[in-house]
């Protein structure tokens, strides 16, 4: 049996294994790189890093809720990505596993002895943002903030206005009275913050929400709460939450205004 031998020009196959090369780096760019870094008190904090785009970018450093950890944003930073952002995920030593990520940080600070309260993890925070602008943003850096990190992103931009150019809290509150803070802890550092600021809640968190964001002076701020449902935290952003959509219009609109 003869069988006709098929020319393919070297110009196509050049195409197609430049084309492939392509495919492969931008796979394996798109897959998050495991950091570490230290935090105030030399504990080592865990970070996934989402690096696309250039150092330029708007830069979201993303904080999880009580009990959780980085795995809080498997899903919403790639999304993030997409819409031409970077993204710092980080474990603070306040939380636990989720989408079967652990929380490296919290064994971490367990293993030497550390506390691991909520006010504790604002040290990580902070550090994190340090070193996201020493290594990889050159513009803007956002701190977004779920549940009980949602208020410290708050608190944090009061205390160092120069550190952060915008914050977005997801489902914040006044969650440190347990540490023998003021009940109105966080409002207090609500009125004293000079970033634009997002807040988000479900719909049954409206008071609280409306609260903290009647506290923050100006008019340079966004407030979205759904009339019923939604989701505690950043979780409102999974796909999982049949108002994500909404959720993520109104972030996005409010992330296209600090660029």
């Amino acid at each position: 049996m003869k069988y006709n031998r098929i020319r393919v020009p070297v110009r196509f196959l050049v195409l197609v294994i430049l084309g492939g090369m392509y495919m492969s780096c931008t796979t394996e760019k798109e897959v998050p790189t495991k950091i570490t870094f230290k935090s105030g008190d030399g504990i080592t904090v865990s970070a996934d890093l989402y690096m696309l785009h250039k150092k330029e970018a708007l830069f979201l450093v993303l904080c999880h809720r009580s009990g959780w950890s980085r795995g809080e944003y498997k899903e919403i930073a790639p999304w993030l990505n997409s819409l031409g952002y970077n993204c710092l995920a980080i474990d603070q030593r306040a939380g636990g596993k989720i989408n079967m990520v652990d929380n490296e940080t919290l064994m971490e600070a367990a293993k030497n002895g550390k506390d691991t309260g909520y006010p504790d993890a604002e040290q990580d925070i902070v550090a994190a943002i340090e070193y996201a602008k020493k290594k990889y943003a050159r513009g803007k850096i956002i701190l977004m903030g779920s549940s009980y990190s949602s208020s410290l992103a708050i608190i944090i931009a009061a205390k160092k206005p120069d550190l952060v150019d915008g914050v977005v809290s997801f489902s914040p509150g006044e969650y440190f009275r347990e540490y023998g803070l003021p009940g109105d802890h966080v409002r207090n550092h609500a009125a004293k913050v000079s970033v634009p600021v997002f807040i988000s809640a479900m719909s049954s968190e409206r008071f609280g929400a409306q609260q903290l964001f009647d506290a923050v002076p100006g008019g340079n701020k966004q407030l979205f709460v759904p009339e019923n449902g939604g989701r505690h935290g950043a979780e409102s952003l999974w796909e999982s939450n049949p108002l994500h959509e909404e959720y993520r219009r109104a972030l996005q609109d409010f992330l296209a205004k600090q660029l």
